[in-house]
């Protein structure tokens, strides 16, 4: 069974920036994609950012040049820096990995860790 271990969020001014951190845990596991989503208030969950094995990236288009997505394959961690924080950035942020496991396709949601942005 794959875990996954969020840190890194918390209360920023708009114009700040937070780094979000996540790591898989388990055994006889390997990652294919790794990525972030999120949920505001209200709203339903979406894509912020994904990163391929191979480090191909994908962004929503409202978080290109501000959001930048990173993974470290021998710490089975993925990253996600913020710079120029808006208060519409304020939601839950899930980690989301998929992978194999014991030849078996895993997908594994992250418990979400809170981004709050004050105007």
């Amino acid at each position: 069974q794959v875990q996954l271990v969020e840190s890194g969020g918390g209360l920023v001014q708009a114009g700040g920036s937070l780094r979000l951190s996540c790591a898989a845990s388990g055994s006889s596991f390997s990652i294919n994609t790794m990525g972030w989503y999120r949920q505001a208030p209200g709203k339903q969950r979406e894509l912020v950012a994904l990163i391929t094995s191979g480090g191909s990236t994908n962004y929503a288009d409202s978080m290109k040049g501000r959001f930048t997505i990173s993974r470290d394959n021998a710490k089975n961690a993925v990253y996600l820096q913020m710079n120029s924080l808006k208060p519409e950035d304020t939601a839950v942020y899930y980690c989301n990995v998929k992978g194999l496991v014991q030849r078996r396709y895993f997908e594994v949601w992250g418990p979400g860790t809170l981004v709050i942005v004050s105007s």
